[in-house]
């Protein structure tokens, strides 16, 4: 065989192979970035579900940023971790085993990959598919976890991939809970359905253990106007009794007291966690949160110096921990915009992330959704704010801060009181998506 005709067999192999590599996990940078903090997020403790699989995305994600040598430790640690778990069975490694053979061929060692290629050959031998047309269900299972973590645009894949998993092995309990969460994120401002809420009940009867489902229970009632004060207090005296991380649920719990205005309790909740676990960076970020949320309900008076004080120093430690987060400067920027002291601070922050070069599309969006709602806030400067909000608008990036623009430019024509009225609806005719 000629050297073309190896490395095009070798090309073919790869391609039909079922892991990280050939799932099309596109993401712009920032996205990717803020998933790798997503996962480093989730905690490394002995019986972390979904551990080894955090770790093969993570080496998957180092790789796609530029760092072929860390995506080739993470991806051996995440053998180590699958090999770990109590539920381990050889065909789990058969995505890990892919994900290296695709690493040592970008890395130019044909050799090393076709090592693994043949591990996999070997591993589908010995444990074939259910059937010619269907995956192994670990296989099924750690594309449907994947695929959660890249949005609405993959939900309905990771779902079939889940009930795939699922339909083979429906007594691995982390795949049906982690298939119900993924279900009920559909469901963040109103309650979930009849049918999907009798689904969450059985699984917490299931899982009576996992405290993430019982918090999604304590969300679902509280949309539904119960008082679960008392409840969310006790579950999460729970959670601070292990180590928390962005899998726990904890941000939900805070959640709940913030929709009850409680937001004294949340950073009481939230200090008595730091205080506990002082090195887990995930839970500055919370108490941080909990700073903004006090700080950003104040409608009459001025905050407190004290109170203003440590929700900037927590949003700077913060900042220190989370690289290249744009979003965690916009935050210490509307936190700072709060208080007369700080005002020029925050506009400061604004302007020199606007005179950034190399933002993408989705955080060029988010950085004027925000700024526009800034001025109008913070500056009352109307005028300047929905010139902001359109250039959030003409970016054709579909997200959530290019539909909240879109929702105030067509409230600002529904009144129709600002001059730029004629130049809004102009833009909106012509979206074209």
């Amino acid at each position: 065989m000629s050297a073309a005709q190896s490395q095009s067999s070798l090309e073919s192999q790869l391609g039909a192979l079922q892991c990280h590599f050939t799932w099309s996990l596109e993401d712009s940078r920032p996205g990717l970035r803020r998933l790798l903090n997503h996962l480093e997020d989730i905690g490394t403790e002995e019986g972390t579900p979904w551990l080894g699989h955090s770790y093969n995305l993570q080496g998957f994600t180092k790789w796609a940023l530029g760092s072929a040598h860390d995506a080739r430790t993470l991806f051996n640690r995440a053998a180590e971790a699958l090999k770990e778990d109590p539920q381990f069975t050889d065909p789990w490694l058969l995505v890990n085993y892919s994900n290296l053979a695709w690493l040592h061929h970008h890395q130019g060692e044909p050799e090393e990959s076709r090592a693994y290629l043949a591990k996999v050959s070997a591993l589908m031998k010995q444990h074939p598919s259910p059937s010619q047309d269907e995956l192994h269900p670990e296989v099924n299972a750690e594309k449907a976890w994947t695929l959660m973590k890249f949005g609405e645009t993959r939900k309905q894949e990771a779902e079939e991939s889940f009930q795939s998993a699922i339909h083979r092995r429906p007594d691995i309990v982390e795949w049906n809970t982690s298939y119900m969460l993924l279900k009920v994120t559909a469901f963040k401002t109103r309650p979930l359905e009849d049918e999907l809420l009798d689904t969450l009940r059985e699984a917490i009867r299931l899982d009576p253990e996992n405290q993430y489902l019982a918090i999604q229970y304590l969300c679902d009632r509280s949309k539904r106007g119960e008082n679960v004060k008392d409840e969310v207090r006790e579950l999460a005296d729970k959670v601070l009794e292990n180590p928390i991380s962005s899998h726990s649920g904890w941000k939900r719990v805070l959640r709940i007291y913030r929709d009850y205005n409680l937001y004294d309790q949340a950073i009481s909740l939230a200090n008595e966690a730091l205080r506990r676990h002082p090195d887990q960076r995930y839970l500055k970020t919370c108490a941080a949160l909990c700073y903004k949320w006090k700080i950003t309900s104040i409608k009459e008076g001025l905050p407190e110096q004290s109170l203003m004080e440590r929700a900037i120093s927590l949003h700077k430690e913060v900042i220190d921990l989370y690289s290249q987060d744009l979003g965690k400067r916009i935050d210490l920027a509307d936190v700072m915009a709060k208080s007369p002291t700080y005002l020029d601070q925050a506009e400061e922050i604004y302007q020199e992330l606007l005179q950034q070069t190399d933002l993408e599309p989705a955080d060029k969006q988010l950085l004027y959704n925000r700024y526009a709602k800034f001025l109008n806030f913070s500056r009352c400067d109307r005028n300047g704010s929905i010139q902001y909000h359109m250039k959030a608008v003409r970016i054709p990036c579909k997200s959530f801060y290019r539909n909240n623009s879109i929702n105030t430019l067509q409230k600002i024509t529904e009144r129709g009181m600002n001059r730029l009225c004629g130049e809004i609806k102009e833009l909106l005719s012509n979206l074209s998506d």
